[in-house]
């Protein structure tokens, strides 16, 4: 018995339809077709009955043929069904919904934590990857990639070997203990200037617990060493000494100058020390990622170039407020204010006595 050989499948390509035009407006059989572009007879057949139609011919008599351009131009157009049906379908509340969100400043994945957290209802369930698909493609009328704070085009940066060098070597980042670098204990600080302008004027000094991702944002009067030492001097007189020294055991910054003055922001007026200080190596911004993402956060209200003195400080307790209660999904989607209200009641201070 003759061993028959399986053919690989390939799909019918136009320059296929072609060759079936020629070979069967020539009157080779079906069999002899497939034969001789390596499809089976079902393909051949099903491809006629795609390209079909009626030539009539000069004595006006209609003889069916094969057109390879018709025959093309119905599979492209079949193939533009193909794939899965919108989930959305007509859920106007849900697309509503979808698009009031994230013009408010969530994410997607932000805002479907916040759908089951506060168990809302729709008709329509997605996860978070078909949403950022749906959005990707223009399923939503009135958003886009354009709306997300992480864009969908990611800027490429030139890579650029630096010497590190470290200026402050008695305060490395790499003499903080392991517990502040797993995040399992409280009360660490990443901190970071937020500039208006490029001008002289008021900056924003951004204080991000590593723990709970609790965020500080407190306007200075400039990007100087003096006013970050004022800052930190008016926090310890608000909420004491001693609940200072509870809550902000240590920070992490950069090298930047207003970062400068090292014993400004460890020891208080009295001279008594209140925190540690560590730097981080130059250029590596990832060694303070959690206050890097939440700058990304305050860039979504107070974008680069616009004067901070334009913001009232009502504006700016908005904006904190908004990133402190934004659902994480680092946390099961529990928001940086609870976990940190929890760390203070662990540590027996009231809720009531801290002004942030």
């Amino acid at each position: 018995m003759k061993e028959q050989k399986t053919r690989a499948y390939r799909r019918v390509k136009e320059s296929d339809r072609h060759k079936i035009e020629a070979l069967y407006n020539a009157k080779v059989p079906v069999w002899k077709i497939a034969e001789e572009l390596g499809f089976s007879k079902v393909t051949i057949y099903a491809e006629l009955k795609r390209g079909a139609y009626q030539h009539r011919n000069t004595d006006w008599t209609e003889t069916t043929k094969y057109s390879a351009y018709k025959a093309q131009r119905n599979a492209d157009y079949n193939a533009t069904a193909k794939g899965a049906q919108l989930k959305i379908g007509n859920d106007h509340a849900f697309a509503k919904f979808v698009e009031t969100m994230i013009l408010a400043g969530y994410s997607p994945e932000a805002l479907l934590g916040f759908i089951k957290d506060n168990d809302l209802q729709f008709k329509t369930k997605v996860c978070r990857v078909t949403l950022y698909s749906y959005i990707d493609k223009g399923v939503f009328r009135n958003i886009t990639n354009k709306n997300l704070l992480r864009k969908s085009k990611k800027r490429k940066y030139k890579t650029v070997k630096r010497t590190k060098k470290l200026p402050h070597i008695d305060h490395s980042i790499e003499k903080r203990p392991k517990d502040i670098q797993d995040r399992t204990s409280f009360g660490h600080w990443e901190l970071d200037s937020v500039i208006g302008t490029q001008t002289k004027g008021k900056t924003i000094l951004s204080l991000t617990e590593r723990k709970t991702r609790m965020q500080l944002i407190i306007i200075s009067k400039d990007k100087s060493s003096a006013s970050t030492v004022n800052a930190l001097n008016h926090i310890e007189r608000k909420i004491g000494t001693r609940n200072f020294r509870k809550i902000f055991k240590s920070f992490t910054c950069d090298n930047g100058c207003e970062f400068a003055n090292t014993e400004g922001m460890e020891y208080s007026p009295s001279g008594k020390q209140r925190t540690t200080v560590y730097y981080c190596h130059p250029y590596c911004s990832s060694e303070r990622g959690s206050n890097e993402n939440q700058n990304g956060f305050i860039r979504r209200f107070i974008p680069k170039g616009t004067p901070i003195s334009k913001y009232t400080p009502q504006e700016i307790k908005q904006v904190q407020d908004f990133i402190n209660h934004y659902p994480r999904g680092i946390f099961n989607y529990q928001n940086s204010a609870t976990l940190f209200e929890n760390e203070l009641q662990n540590l027996g201070i009231e809720k009531n006595s801290i002004f942030f």
